[in-house]
């Protein structure tokens, strides 16, 4: 990424005439932890602060997240947070038609073609990754001719990939503001290559699903993790092909451990059930993640209420590093 380049329209804020909408987009992979905690509050208070509207979304198209196993314990921890919402909870599930459309949408621009790579040849190729940890995709299946696509999907299922603009084309430089990081660039030739929009297994990819969400939704700003930041100009591509509007950025530092390693719920890291157990009360949690993050001046139990009169962009610690809890 660098802040040299060629501006698209994206990243700007939504006309003051529109009301703020945010979301929580959760996936049910496991039990929220610290990390995911602190996005949520930071999502809801820039909302609430607004006089917005919230959106709960629940991503559950990946195997681990089948209905049933952590949305409800999700929705419930949410609840005895304080953290409501005004619609939803939507399941991308339930959405399956919007994503196929969005796909024949890309592919009558002659953008999407079949890929074959397996993720062990994407790995072993030794290849620049992308700042998400996504392989820099080399281009191998891009320019097969037919007979080659029918012997090989003969062989195995595809999964599907969009074109990006060559290097030169300022089609494929994307800049935009966000409100933590500042002016953020990125040339998609270089820094993530023609990426997926669809697994093999039929499984529709993340960048394009929550681009078509945001915007059948309502989304005007988007507040994540900076692991994320990364996403933001692939789907900012997506919304200038499918004809989107743009929302506006702010991702947040992420929570680490005193050794350094970022929370995780593979690792069940301060889950849910451990923060209740340990800190007893939401307003003794909220207080105590609430000053971390810049927004209390102290760890003063609070309500979310409280903390919204204590709210501002201003207030909040932005760091380039993760926070580091515990120490």
């Amino acid at each position: 990424m660098n802040s040299n380049a060629q501006h698209t329209n994206a990243g700007t804020a939504q006309a003051a005439a529109h009301p703020v909408v945010g979301r929580f987009a959760p996936s049910p992979s496991g039990r929220m932890h610290l990390g995911n905690v602190y996005s949520a509050l930071v999502a809801w208070l820039s909302v609430r602060s607004q006089n917005g509207r919230m959106v709960l979304r629940i991503e559950d198209l990946d195997e681990r997240c089948r209905r049933g196993k952590f949305d409800e314990q999700l929705i419930a921890d949410l609840r005895w947070l304080g953290l409501d919402w005004d619609e939803g909870p939507y399941y991308q599930s339930d959405r399956l038609d919007l994503y196929r459309d969005a796909v024949r949408a890309l592919a009558s621009q002659d953008l999407v073609y079949p890929c074959f790579c397996t993720r062990a040849e994407l790995h072993a190729a030794s290849a620049p990754h992308a700042s998400d940890g996504t392989p820099l995709y080399p281009g191998t299946c891009r320019n097969l001719d037919a007979d080659e696509v029918a012997r090989r999907r003969a062989l195995k299922a595809p999964a599907l990939r969009l074109k990006v603009p060559d290097e030169a084309d300022p089609a494929g430089i994307i800049t935009f503001n966000d409100r933590s990081y500042g002016t953020v660039s990125e040339c998609l030739a270089t820094d993530c290559g023609d990426f997926l929009i669809q697994r093999s297994d039929g499984v529709f990819a993340y960048q394009l699903v929550v681009t078509v969400d945001d915007e059948h939704m309502g989304v005007t700003e988007i507040v994540r993790g900076r692991d994320l930041l990364g996403s933001s100009a692939r789907q900012i591509y997506l919304q200038n092909l499918l004809g989107y509007n743009h929302p506006s950025y702010a991702h947040v530092p992420l929570l680490a451990a005193p050794d350094g390693r970022r929370l995780s719920k593979r690792d069940r890291d301060c889950d849910m059930g451990e923060l209740m157990a340990c800190f007893g009360t939401p307003e003794k949690l909220l207080g105590y993640l609430s000053h971390i993050a810049g927004i209390a001046p102290d760890s003063s139990p609070r309500s979310v209420d409280q903390l919204v009169d204590l709210f501002s962009w201003r207030a909040i610690s932005i760091h380039s590093a993760d926070i580091v809890i515990g120490k």
